[in-house]
């Protein structure tokens, strides 16, 4: 039977890189991001090829939510990757109780920095780490998993360790080729990769943690605030290496 694993981020969040990790285990198939076309057309929100999004991708969310955990899968593990802004409230998840959970968080201050340099304003519905706290709180109800957290930073300070302890808690071999990737695109990957995936594309593991140089405006600052207790709610839950 396949494991079906949902991996819950917000945007900005070695995302594409922790789904290039999974991908390159033998045994594991990924999506990228399957619910963004349905996002983008009940928000109209103004995103780089949202045409291209909406046309590569079903709109309606209980078609694909039926093809994430219905769906019969060759390889032992499905590996998900989703975007927390993406799950808008009318979705019912009772769908997420037929699949294993994680969620992969990152500081507010520092997703903030990064999503300012693809895109020219940001919001909470942006970032999506409220509604993180949201879902996490949500499925946890729904599925009664003790469903993992694991902070980026702690990734990329030691890959090996957290991603070992996130294997052993899902009750899987951890994987050496996890650690590593080739470089370049994927036929995985979504159509809007030509737009946000550069910097993956070029790597072929973690980056080495660096200390990102903030350069916020004061409103972006309180943006970040404002989503400082939720993230932190979750952060103190999250998983470290042994």
């Amino acid at each position: 039977m396949t494991l079906k694993i949902a991996m819950w981020s917000g945007p900005r969040n070695i995302s594409t890189a922790m789904m290039r990790s999974w991908e390159n285990r033998k045994d594991t198939q990924v999506v990228d991001e399957p619910f963004y076309a349905y996002y983008l057309a009940q928000t109209n929100a103004d995103h780089p090829m949202a045409k291209e999004v909406l046309a590569s991708q079903s709109t309606d969310w209980q078609d694909v939510s039926e093809q994430l955990s219905k769906v019969k899968y060759q390889h032992n593990i499905f590996y998900q990757k989703h975007m927390t802004h993406h799950m808008l409230e009318d979705i019912d998840l009772t769908w997420t109780k037929k699949l294993t959970h994680c969620f992969l968080i990152r500081d507010p201050l520092c997703v903030i920095n990064s999503y300012v340099k693809k895109m020219p304003s940001v919001s909470n519905d942006d970032i999506g780490i409220k509604r993180q706290l949201q879902l996490y709180k949500q499925i946890t109800d729904i599925t009664g998993q003790d469903i993992p957290i694991i902070d980026s930073k702690d990734v990329l300070l030691n890959p090996r360790g957290i991603l070992s302890k996130l294997c052993e808690t899902l009750g899987i071999a951890f994987d050496e080729n996890m650690l590593s990737w080739p470089t370049g695109s994927r036929a995985s990957d979504g159509v809007w990769a030509k737009h946000w995936y550069e910097n993956v594309e070029a790597s072929n593991s973690f980056a080495a943690y660096q200390k990102p140089l903030l350069k916020l405006t004061e409103q972006q600052r309180l943006l970040a605030q404002e989503n400082d207790n939720d993230y932190q709610q979750l952060y103190q839950k999250r998983l470290l290496a042994d």
